[in-house]
């Protein structure tokens, strides 16, 4: 089985949150989804913390990587 991808790993974490503020769900189950949930969140925050660090780097001509701060 491969890795969700963020998105579909977003979609399952707003399905679950979407459950449990209903409020319909027994303890049981709203526990073990709970804990998918969180689950999805770390995997979430992970992507998003690679990404940023992708985004916080270019490129030179020498193929030197150099960190970007916005600054001039």
């Amino acid at each position: 089985m491969s890795n969700p991808t963020f998105e579909e790993s977003l979609q399952e974490l707003e399905e679950i949150v979407n459950r449990l503020e209903k409020g319909e769900v027994p303890l049981e189950e709203a526990l073990t989804i709970f804990k998918r949930g969180i689950e999805l969140s770390g995997q979430c925050e992970n992507t998003l913390k690679k990404a940023e660090q992708t985004l916080t780097q270019m490129m030179t001509d020498n193929d030197e990587v150099v960190l970007f701060d916005g600054e001039k």
